[in-house]
């Protein structure tokens, strides 16, 4: 299934994102670093969402209070608890 995920408090405006029985596929930021992103969507490729949740979830970006990695953490974990 793909969801598309808001985010809150980064240059990103949103992420796009595919989950096939909770492995992570298909990981597109929109906005945001690009290059950064594009590294990000692909170390994950392939994983399970709650090992990403694991790795991702409290990163901060310098005085920010979330990150880009942080919202792909709580998109996965809204898609897990609605899917």
């Amino acid at each position: 299934m793909t969801y598309r995920y808001k985010t809150r408090g980064t240059c990103s405006r949103a992420i796009e994102f595919e989950l096939e029985n909770g492995v992570l596929h298909n990981v597109r930021f929109d906005g945001g670093c690009n290059g950064n992103l594009k590294g990000i969507g692909a170390l994950v490729e392939g994983q399970r969402a709650e090992d990403v949740i694991a790795r991702c979830d409290g990163i901060l970006c310098g005085y920010k209070s979330t990150s880009c990695p942080d919202q792909l953490a709580k998109a996965l974990k809204e898609a897990l608890q609605n899917g």
